[in-house]
């Protein structure tokens, strides 16, 4: 199949969320983060979302494409052959309990790739007043999906690229128990049969079920926020990756620091996640860590 390129531009009818306190604490104890600015709601400031809860918000956009795409034109039977390729958050402020969210979404790009077709979706999320809190660009492989030419509707967000040449800076080891994509799905909503079905899993030709990959870059971000931005979520300012293997429950992930970059208001901060057989679950990770103000 070929998709035709005036597709690109083609918008999702909106979608509205409401974030709860317990949609926060749910989030972090999916990915096992303990840190009390998810949870303590005694302190006067409150609790805030941790970074990639944006992925579990858009979920019911993502899961049901088809219901939203807002074009007779779209070809949805091409959705059956997506995976998710990448990954980029741009976060304008962490949610927090009570805020209302409404989600606007629009077909960005349509890529050509040697698999098929690489589909950027772009969705802007804001809040009550009109003010952004997020904006999510998911990259869909289309497997044998073709398209002629590329398209791009606008012009994409460029994240900063790492030469190579340092060495490792550090590196986390994070056990997954089996039962992690159980909670992770619990948890979050985000639910797909290939992370809690093993007879699916098996059908559609992976070894058993696979952790989904938002929760092993949840992991990720986990430990970056811990090591580079001093426990605080509220300096994380963009998430990029690409998603190139898989995690198997009931192994170990490394999360490896592979670089940094001081701006003048914040660090480019580089990691990739390698699975239990030393293959890169995660590659070309990116995070953009703002300064802290001295007050």
């Amino acid at each position: 199949m070929n998709l035709d390129k005036h597709l690109v531009g083609t918008t999702l009818q909106p979608y509205h969320a409401q974030i709860s306190a317990r949609d926060i604490s749910n989030y972090a104890a999916a990915v096992e983060d303990t840190n009390p600015a998810y949870f303590d709601d005694e302190k006067k400031e409150g609790i805030l979302s941790p970074p990639m809860m944006a992925v579990a918000v858009t979920w019911p956009v993502l899961s049901r494409l088809d219901k939203f795409i807002d074009s007779e034109d779209f070809p949805t039977e091409v959705l059956m052959t997506q995976v998710h390729y990448t990954e980029h958050l741009v976060l304008h402020r962490p949610m927090r309990p009570g805020d209302h969210l409404s989600i606007h979404g629009r077909i960005k790009a349509l890529l050509p790739h040697r698999a098929g077709t690489h589909a950027l979706i772009r969705l802007e999320a804001k809040d009550a007043a009109g003010l952004p809190v997020f904006t999510e660009t998911i990259g869909a492989m289309l497997r044998g999906v073709s398209c002629r030419e590329a398209a791009i509707d606008g012009e994409l967000s460029q994240v900063p690229e790492y030469d190579g040449k340092a060495d490792i800076l550090w590196t986390s080891d994070i056990p997954i128990s089996p039962e992690r994509p159980y909670v992770y799905d619990g948890c979050t909503g985000i639910e797909f049969p290939i992370h809690t079905s093993p007879a699916f899993a098996r059908m559609v030709g992976l070894p058993g079920v696979i952790l989904q990959g938002t929760a092993t870059l949840a992991y990720a971000v986990r430990e970056l926020v811990n090591q580079e931005a001093g426990r605080d979520p509220e300096r994380v300012a963009e998430i990029a990756c690409r998603f190139s293997g898989m995690v198997r429950p009931g192994t170990d992930i490394k999360v490896c620091c592979t670089g940094k970059k001081k701006q003048a208001n914040h660090t480019d901060v580089f990691f990739e996640v390698l699975n239990e057989n030393g293959e890169k679950a995660i590659r070309n990770g990116y995070m953009k860590i703002k300064t802290k103000e001295i007050k």
